[in-house]
């Protein structure tokens, strides 16, 4: 099953190409002031180099969040066009349960700095389902409801109490790929994204 995966959530995102071999090519791109005008050529840079034609895909992946929420609608946007286009269906997986897949303990941590003094977390067992399921908030209010018992600490960046912990890497596009396909597709307009914290305009809207 050729899968083409993206992951624009944070202004080092990624893109990749990948069947049950394994993945043909991952691309870590950086776009700190976002990524819609450039994916595009750049996922038409890799169908090239790996001589496919966007009609040869026959599943599309993308990262569903956390993260930016601009970055996070362009990607999926991105890919929920593409399958449209050529009649395919989608797998959105969540980054902080991409993070996981790093670790190798029954209990996993992972966590993604969220700003504004917060963090996006969650702790998964070793087959991917959580045992705390995703928030953001305050480090050390996360740290109050871990679980008895040692946990593998997950993440791209250093935590904010500087512990120990699994570095991911900041490419996740190819293990996004290779977990979508494990998973049920679904029609393009089914897929939502996976925001975690509301936006500005949801807090701050009075009616």
């Amino acid at each position: 099953m050729l899968t083409l995966a993206a992951d624009t959530t944070e202004a080092y995102g990624s893109i990749a190409l990948a069947d049950e071999n394994g993945v043909r090519e991952e691309v870590l791109l950086h776009a700190p002031q976002g990524f819609s005008h450039v994916l595009f050529g750049e996922i038409e840079a890799l169908l090239a180099r790996q001589k496919v034609k966007l009609h040869d895909i026959d599943l599309f992946a993308a990262a569903a969040g956390p993260g930016s929420f601009t970055g996070v609608r362009v990607g999926l946007a991105a890919v929920k066009g593409l399958a449209e286009v050529c009649a395919r269906r989608v797998v959105a997986v969540s980054n902080l349960e991409v993070l996981a897949e790093y670790g190798t303990a029954s209990a996993r941590a992972v966590v993604i700095d969220a700003h504004r003094g917060e963090v996006y977390a969650a702790v998964y067992d070793a087959d991917g389902h959580p045992i705390v399921p995703e928030v953001v908030q305050p480090f050390e209010r996360f740290l109050a409801t871990l679980p008895d018992g040692p946990v593998e600490w997950i993440s791209a960046a250093p935590l904010p109490d500087s512990r120990p912990f699994t570095l991911a890497p900041r490419a996740l596009a190819g293990t996004i790929a290779r977990m979508a396909m494990r998973r049920v597709p679904h029609d393009p307009a089914a897929i939502e994204a996976a925001y975690v914290r509301r936006s500005d305009a949801e807090i701050f809207f009075r009616a």
